[in-house]
């Protein structure tokens, strides 16, 4: 069981037992064959080296449709069926008990998980004319084995398009702090919601349109993950309409601020020791990071997310 984390977010009892809608596992930990490059490009969050000198690199798993950008085009295995199972000794009993969601964290990503299809079943009809079908959430410790290849705690919270699933060790969040983002609730929140928005482009079918390979401050990669960014800042204002956040408090939103602008490529170079270079970001600058989150949350509208300049959403 993970530590308990201060600060309450969700409202009443929402959320209690939305563990048993994730799937679970605790993996040996250490090496491992890594993410299958060919049917997926292994580019998670990743985390490396260690202590003051650790690197995040926030990136996302994409499926190559035979080298086209096909997004979500093609049906994935076991979507719309939540994977329940627990592997390995770990799961999320604890998020039985009243409060939990708002105590621990992987209680906490799961219940944003749940809340993920209240908003985005009726937000992604309504403002892009799209069917929502719902993705699977998987928390896991050490390592584990995915649709898209083999991961582990280091590289992060990432989406596999080939299994339209989310994976999350959420001892991620003790690292991001490393970063000078926030273990906050809404920053946890935050960052969940944002791999969730990947799903969410996997159905419109712009999520293979990122390409790693052509880096920069003006590139598709960049664009992918500021629209994600905003699309979790929709999931926080549909939240708090529809009752399932208590009203965020000044402090809850300038942690979730803090962290999206701890993980701007800007950030992540000069922690690493290195220059800011805008040609080598792939998720945009601290600024841009924080700045897409906010015009989801300020306005709760597909159309304010428009990085791709797409032009096909409802207002």
């Amino acid at each position: 069981m993970f530590g308990k984390i201060p600060g309450m977010t969700f409202k009443g009892n929402y959320g209690q037992g939305a563990g048993r809608s994730v799937q679970t596992s605790s993996g040996a930990g250490g090496g491992g064959g890594g993410l299958a490059r060919g049917a997926g490009v292994a580019l998670p969050i990743l985390l490396s080296g260690g202590g003051f000198g650790t690197v995040l690199v926030v990136l996302v798993l994409l499926w190559l449709f035979g080298g086209l950008g096909g997004g979500g085009q093609q049906p994935a295995p076991n979507q719309g069926q939540h994977q329940t199972q627990s592997q390995g000794g770990y799961n999320l009993e604890h998020c039985d008990q009243a409060g939990a969601q708002n105590e621990y964290a992987d209680c906490r990503a799961a219940a944003t998980f749940e809340s993920v299809h209240d908003i985005w079943s009726h937000v992604l009809p309504e403002q892009a004319g799209l069917e929502y079908r719902e993705p699977n959430m998987h928390l896991f410790q050490n390592s584990v084995t995915t649709g898209c290849g083999h991961a582990s705690s280091d590289t992060g919270p990432f989406y596999c398009p080939r299994d339209e699933t989310a994976y999350l060790d959420v001892s991620f969040f003790d690292q991001l702090t490393q970063l000078g983002g926030s273990a906050g609730p809404l920053a946890q929140e935050y960052a969940t919601a944002h791999e969730m928005g990947h799903h969410i482009q996997n159905i419109e079918g712009t999520l293979g349109l990122s390409d790693y390979k052509n880096p920069g401050e003006d590139s598709a990669a960049v664009a992918i993950e500021l629209q994600a960014d905003c699309y979790a800042g929709i999931w926080a204002n549909y939240a708090q309409r529809q009752d399932i956040l208590e009203p965020v408090t000044d402090q809850q939103l300038n942690e979730a601020i803090q962290t999206a602008r701890a993980i701007g490529d800007d950030n992540i170079q000069r922690r690493s020791g290195g220059d800011v270079d805008p040609d080598a970001w792939t998720h945009g600058s601290s600024e841009e990071r924080s700045r897409a989150f906010m015009s989801g949350y300020q306005t709760g509208k597909m159309s304010a997310c428009d990085t791709l300049n797409r032009g096909v959403y409802r207002d």
